[in-house]
């Protein structure tokens, strides 16, 4: 059985921003247009013209832009029922229009709750609408534009059927391909029944096929997500045979609770298009590869985009559990729909207080220090306890970070030092040092209390020598804190080392500690 194509219309840059604070700059708009064009939309609603003269302009050059690169991407821009609206965004797909790519999305209310509130007196005189419909869209199709044309409302139209048929029957007669059945609302459920709006396209388009049956019509789905149906009710539309193009926007952004998210649709359908239980087959020509470069784009540049938002949030290719790292490690696609890496994404671990050990250890390794099998499981512990608040999971280096300190032969706990008459020097160290514990170092002669901590490092790590360090305040009021730096060589390699005290020499100390640290992990536990 062969695939229909459903064609994906992008209104991202329409009604996605007509959400509140949802707005991109000029260049932002233009820069997402490219992207579009990589995922290859179909469809792109580039905006509103009449709006205002910047959204002329940014249709315009969006159109100029595509035309110059021959796009295959059509541009779509919307207008309501009004000649000086439908002249002025002739006007701005031009560009579009001089290589056959260019479509003008026109409405009209039909909603009884919606007509008086938009139209005015407008919506008593229906013969009038009717008329003005089928003028408009004949100026635009004889222009050589390709014509959408929506019924808004559509999935609340009530008793006003008969008057939709009227006003779908003459823009058809008057040159529109496209025909739009908005969920304006978002209000549409399945279990409407009879009322449902796709058991009423599907009577429509009966209707027109069987009045214009040489003409080939693309009836399309506009949902919105009040009630979080846009989804189910888009592929409904889809899947039940009647509809072959879906609107929406990334990252389902839109007016009041956004539209139809679009990643979603074009995974949905790559997944369940080709069901044995439907009717026919179904496919999209997008490029996911490029679905969650697009998506990032809006959500850093539109609006921020939920962590567990399906198939693009950051959440939705991340685990923490334990038991579905141990999976995932052998399978990726173990606890996986789909494969990340289709869409331009991949599978990331968070490593948390579910983690196993195993989760650990591929950090472990990946930063390429060592974490054997018969002591994975100590180590993870460690990290566990070193992080016992953390219960939303720590980064990869704060990982490493605590790693480093389960493997520090220097665990400091509290350190004082003092000088007596006579040049001796004494430094009080509680904690562990090396294999002991809790020890007094003395150090007689010149040199300070790092002379002493230097001495007594050495009897475990031999020929450690500090190189270069340098102490500067915090700040510049009096109680400042202290920040120490320190090099020190230890057989012919340097090490760095830093650290903070109220106290200066304790800052060297500290430091200097830091220092020793880092060259005994790097020695002895460094891939």
């Amino acid at each position: 059985m062969s695939s229909k194509q459903v064609y994906i219309l992008d209104t991202t840059l329409r009604d996605g921003q007509q959400s509140p604070g949802a707005g991109m700059s000029f260049e932002d708009n233009l820069q997402y247009a490219e992207l579009a064009h990589k995922l290859r939309i179909d469809i792109l609603e580039a905006g509103f013209p009449s709006a205002s003269n910047t959204d002329f302009a940014i249709v315009n050059q969006i159109s100029k832009n595509m035309a110059a690169i021959n796009s295959a991407m059509r541009i779509s821009a919307l207008c309501q029922l009004r000649e000086e609206q439908v002249i002025r965004t002739m006007e701005a797909l031009a560009p579009s229009l001089a290589i056959g790519k260019a479509r003008i999305h026109i409405y009209v209310p039909v909603d009884p709750e919606l007509m008086p509130a938009s139209l005015g007196k407008f919506a008593e005189d229906k013969p009038a609408i009717i008329t003005t419909t089928y003028r408009l869209i004949k100026m635009m199709a004889d222009a050589g534009f390709e014509v959408e044309f929506s019924p808004e409302g559509y999935s609340r139209q009530r008793e006003n059927f008969d008057f939709v048929t009227d006003l779908i029957r003459n823009a058809v007669k008057a040159g529109a391909t496209t025909i739009n059945c908005p969920d304006t609302i978002g209000g549409a459920s399945q279990y409407q029944g009879e009322e449902y709006f796709v058991h009423k396209m599907a009577k429509h388009k009966q209707i027109i096929e069987t009045e214009f049956p040489d003409k080939d019509i693309i009836w399309s789905m506009h949902c919105h997500n009040d009630f979080g149906t846009a989804l189910d009710n888009s592929l409904y539309g889809v899947f039940s045979g009647v509809a072959r193009q879906i609107e929406g926007c990334i990252n389902g952004v839109g007016e009041r609770a956004g539209n139809v998210s679009l990643e979603q649709c074009i995974m949905v359908i790559r997944q369940f298009g080709h069901g044995a239980h439907l009717p026919e087959k179904y496919h999209t020509n997008i490029d996911i590869s490029h679905l969650k470069e697009i998506s990032d784009f809006i959500a850093e540049r539109m609006l921020p985009r939920q962590p567990h938002s399906p198939v693009v949030g950051k959440n939705s290719a991340s685990h923490t559990s334990g038991g579905h790292i141990n999976a995932i490690l052998k399978n990726p696609l173990a606890y996986q729909p789909f494969d990340p890496r289709d869409i331009g994404s991949e599978i990331t671990f968070v490593f948390g207080p579910l983690s196993g050990s195993n989760h650990a250890q591929q950090i472990i390794h990946k930063f390429k220090y060592r974490c054997d099998d018969n002591e994975k499981v100590a180590v993870t512990q460690s990290i566990k306890d070193f992080y016992a608040d953390r219960r939303k999971g720590v980064t990869d280096e704060e990982l490493l970070q605590a790693y480093k300190y389960y493997r520090s032969p220097i665990k400091l706990e509290h350190l004082t030092y003092a000088k007596e008459d006579g040049g001796k020097t004494r430094v009080t160290f509680h904690g562990e040092f090396f294999a002991e514990k809790d020890l007094v170092i003395d150090y007689q002669g010149r040199g300070s209390a790092l002379s002493a901590l230097n001495k007594a490092v050495n009897n475990h790590l031999a020929n450690t020598t500090v190189v270069d360090y340098n102490s500067h305040s915090k700040g510049s009021t009096v109680d400042a804190l202290c920040i120490s730096s320190i090099i020190i060589d230890v057989n012919g390699n340097r090490y760095n080392g830093q650290a903070e005290d109220e106290d200066i020499e304790i800052s060297a100390l500290k430091a200097f500690i830091d220092a020793v640290n880092n060259a005994y992990i790097e020695t002895n536990f460094r891939v």
